[in-house]
């Protein structure tokens, strides 16, 4: 990994990151090592180090972390073999909410719903392997990454796959438009509404001391433009023809650590080579920034907020209730960006082995302009989650948590419902 990415860890000391990650839920066990130490040629290596998650990126309650790996060397590269088994324990009170929470899975208010779903998964569970080399006075770094989410639960998906020598970063990582700094911990892997989605990207991104640079894939989490009504044929005229450019700055002063992101993109359709097709082709400039900040007000008490504003960043917002960045206007043709506004408030009060974490956080798609033929009444427009958790290590390698969720969502004519989650977990990685 490239350390200033992500926080002010050396990478030469930095394997892997304990973070409340791209899709916001507790996401992996530390594993930090300092490759000058690495002397024997195979290694299994089990250190146990005591880590304030502030200092490290996520600014999460501060655990005991287990550093841990399977590592060899061959000639000057070190590798190393990670992962963990997490299982899901999930009771929702009214509506089945998926996987993972999904806004969309809520009834609105005078629907017919079946309450009361129980399940079990191990979905999130994940393996990892990474590679460092010293070339030219940098140092190489490899990493390759999957779990078991794909098609929503179940398929095993490739999460990173990139590599990274003297600042430059080429494959698919973490988008550059999320800091990891406002994300209050989760065990629901959704994580929190209304902040820049933390998830992955193919990409090819510089970063120098706390900035970083990056063009990055257009389609992955930007979305695709909502044609097919206005266009009147059955197939998507959406199209990209440049890669969507972000620039991030994080850095902390004192116990404040901050970062400010921002993403420029152009959102466009032709559906020129449809002849049946009632409209032509159009193009608009889209952009969305990101601010966030997180104090550490005591040895046991973190809190963050993050606020992501933006017209046209479809799925930039994480959990937004439009991933669709645009749509076309089926009377003039012309392609209108969707506002999008989204912001969170969390805390973490480190209690006994492990950490009390709450959160509140709201995105909401501006949808009052946009004609019937591209978004109907029922149209989400406002995603609302609350989170409580107690998340604690009583051993290294271990992780276990308790959370209960509130998420609610509204639609275009006004109408809203609201769900609850329990929900448990047990971690042990390696």
């Amino acid at each position: 990994m490239v350390g200033p990415i992500k926080n002010n860890i050396p990478a030469s000391e930095l394997l892997l990151a304990y973070t409340h990650n791209n899709e916001g839920a507790v996401s992996r066990m530390t594993a930090i090592y300092n490759y000058k130490e690495m002397q024997v040629n195979i290694t299994i290596t089990s250190r146990f180090k005591q880590t304030a998650l502030f200092s490290v990126g996520t600014l999460a309650m501060s655990v005991a972390s287990a550093s841990h790996a399977v590592n060899f060397e061959v000639g000057d590269t070190t590798a190393s073999v990670y992962g963990y088994a997490k299982l899901d324990i999930i009771y929702d009170v009214n509506d089945d909410l998926g996987n993972s929470i999904g806004h969309n899975n809520i009834s609105l208010d005078g629907q017919d719903t079946q309450e009361g779903n129980f399940d079990m998964h191990a979905y999130q569970s994940r393996i990892g392997f990474s590679t460092s080399t010293p070339v030219d006075g940098s140092e190489l770094k490899t990493q390759i990454e999957g779990d078991f989410y794909g098609g929503g639960g179940g398929e095993f998906r490739l999460r990173h796959a990139f590599g990274s020598w003297n600042g430059l970063l080429a494959g698919q990582y973490w988008t550059n438009f999320y800091g990891f700094v406002s994300g209050t911990p989760t065990i629901d892997f959704t994580g929190i509404p209304g902040v820049a989605n933390q998830a992955r990207q193919p990409q090819l991104r510089y970063t120098t001391g706390n900035f970083s640079a990056s063009i990055e894939d257009p389609d992955t989490l930007g979305g695709s433009e909502n044609t097919v009504n206005a266009t009147q044929e059955g197939d998507d005229v959406a199209k990209s023809s440049l890669p969507d450019v972000t620039a991030r700055y994080t850095d902390t002063s004192g116990p404040f650590k901050y970062s400010a992101s921002a993403v420029l993109r152009q959102v466009e359709y032709d559906a020129e080579e449809f002849p049946g097709a009632a409209v032509d082709d159009d193009s608009s400039f889209a952009w969305g920034a990101a601010l966030e900040g997180a104090l550490e007000v005591s040895e046991t008490l973190t809190l963050r907020a993050g606020v992501t504003h933006g017209d046209g960043i479809g799925g930039y917002l994480n959990a937004s209730p439009q991933t669709s960045p645009a749509y076309i206007d089926a009377a003039s043709g012309d392609l209108e960006t969707i506002e999008s506004t989204g912001g969170t408030v969390g805390a973490s009060l480190k209690v006994g082995p492990g950490a009390i974490n709450a959160s509140y956080s709201a995105a909401t798609a501006d949808l009052d302009d946009a004609d019937t033929t591209s978004f109907a009444d029922d149209a989400n427009d406002t995603f609302e989650t609350v989170h409580l958790n107690y998340i604690w290590s009583p051993a290294e390698r271990i992780s276990y948590g308790i959370e209960t969720s509130w998420a609610s969502r509204e639609v275009r004519d006004g109408r809203d419902g609201d769900g609850v989650r329990i929900q448990g977990m047990a971690m042990y990685s390696f």
